[in-house]
């Protein structure tokens, strides 16, 4: 019964999640129906919008066709009228994920992680098969298959990773179990998988943390382009807040480009276009506002910032470094090499599959690549973070850690000595001493029945 529980709650913590993202897209575009066509709109089209966006927001791609009368009203060269729109907004991907790990790590808390990782999966992938098979829009069509095995790979990746998290300390009685004891047999290897994974993920959060602030100072730097845009979009309230609520979708996604910026080989704006710290060539560029962050120029001084990855991977090495000290596992320069290059292959793989999410088509003609490179991403923020690492985990062992080990291994040789000491000392012991309520309290020595102080 137990079981049965944890995979309906699990099903149950799938609803709410999907729930909640149709419902952030379809209340916003509700009040834009409402005060842009009245009551008298065609409410029909609104949920196909809604559950396309979600899809889109999931890295569904959208093969957009703009109708004949359309193209002719706003002067578009025809040639247009066909495109893929693949660069999504990753918060909804994002939300998702963050969920699905939630759900996962209470499945795993509650014993039966594999079933209620299983179980929530499959809710949303019948969610998004529903939503799929509800939300087709003539202008804007997503591949069926896609549409319901992206936003379940979401779930399920999220789902499984916040399981295995709690499990592989805690244990599962099970295949965990198994692999972690495989994994201790290696002897002195044993531990590197696991500080691989600890220390890649200080490495890309450090990272991620850094693109965000550098988003943030350019948003104080370039604000008045992003205003002037606004103001040339010639939009009411309304719009201007919809266009608003859009950027916060894409926000995860600007920062995947800020991120490659820091990196090194930077991002795409269209064919023949690039934005890095060594320069910047840009054509013309759509008229979205949040495209008024980007840099005007560039300079090669400004390849000083690929040392923020260098600093993310030397904080990753040293917090690994000192998780070994205080477990009192010290390694031999093999195992911790080995480390410095799982936290590299790592960091380059979250890197890879960031930028296929966050890259792709923005529009017609030229607008067909954009976003940053996978291949020279990957590499440029893998090999920065290595050598950041490796300074850290490779460097010699400083005085005051081996005085650190010395004294946590003298604490639990005394500790160890102490409590082999303690039932010789209690077999020792007499009646004298015998505890007067057999809980461990007080322990009065027996007087003379003589004594005149009785």
């Amino acid at each position: 019964m137990q079981r049965l529980l944890v995979a309906l709650l699990a099903a149950f913590d799938a609803a709410i999640a999907a729930a909640v993202g149709l419902a952030v897209l379809l209340a916003p575009l509700t009040v834009l129906w409402t005060l842009a066509f009245g009551i008298t709109a065609d409410w029909g089209a609104l949920w196909p919008l809604t559950g396309t966006l979600w899809q889109f927001g999931h890295g569904v791609p959208l093969d957009v066709t703009i109708p004949v009368e359309t193209l002719t009203a706003l002067g578009i060269a025809p040639d247009a009228a066909r495109f893929t729109l693949s660069v999504a907004p990753l918060a909804f991907l994002v939300f998702t994920l963050l969920f699905a790990a939630r759900s996962g790590a209470r499945a795993a808390r509650a014993g039966a992680w594999l079933l209620g990782s299983l179980a929530g999966t499959a809710a949303f992938a019948v969610i998004a098969t529903g939503v799929a098979l509800t939300s087709q829009l003539a202008v804007a069509r997503t591949s069926l298959v896609l549409a319901v095995v992206l936003p379940a790979a979401v779930y399920l990746v999220g789902a499984v990773g916040g399981a295995v998290r709690v499990v592989w300390e805690d244990g599962d009685g099970g295949l965990i179990d198994r692999v972690h004891d495989v994994i201790d047999s290696w002897g002195d290897w044993g531990p590197v998988p696991a500080a691989a994974v600890r220390g890649a993920a200080f490495a890309v959060v450090g990272v991620t943390g850094a693109a965000a602030l550098a988003v943030a100072v350019m948003t104080a730097l370039r604000g008045g382009e992003v205003v002037a845009l606004f103001e040339a979009a010639r939009v009411d309230l309304l719009g201007a807040v919809m266009i608003t609520l859009a950027h916060l979708a894409f926000l995860p996604t600007l920062i995947v480009w800020a991120a490659s910026w820091l990196a090194g080989p930077g991002f795409a704006v269209g064919v023949g276009t690039a934005v890095s710290p060594a320069g910047t060539q840009l054509g013309v560029v759509p008229g979205i506002p949040v495209l008024g962050l980007l840099p005007e120029n560039g300079s090669i001084w400004m390849l000083v910032v690929v040392i923020v990855p260098v600093a993310a991977g030397a904080f990753s090495g040293w917090a690994v470094r000192s998780r070994l000290v205080w477990e009192g596992t010290p390694l031999g320069p093999g195992p911790r090499a080995g480390i410095a290059a799982g936290i590299a292959l790592l960091s380059a793989a979250v890197a890879a599959v960031a930028a296929v999410l966050a890259g792709g088509s923005l529009g017609p003609a030229r607008l067909a690549e954009a976003g940053p490179s996978v291949l020279p991403f990957a590499l440029a923020l893998g090999g920065e973070v290595l050598v950041g690492a490796a300074i850290l985990l490779l460097s010699p062992r400083h005085r005051d850690e081996l005085a650190e080990e010395r004294t946590d291994r003298w604490i639990a040789e005394m500790s160890a000595s102490s409590f082999s000491a303690e039932p010789s000392a209690r077999a020792g012991q007499s009646d004298e001493t015998s505890p007067l309520d057999g809980l461990g309290g007080f322990r009065i020595p027996a007087r003379d029945p003589g004594d005149p102080a009785r």
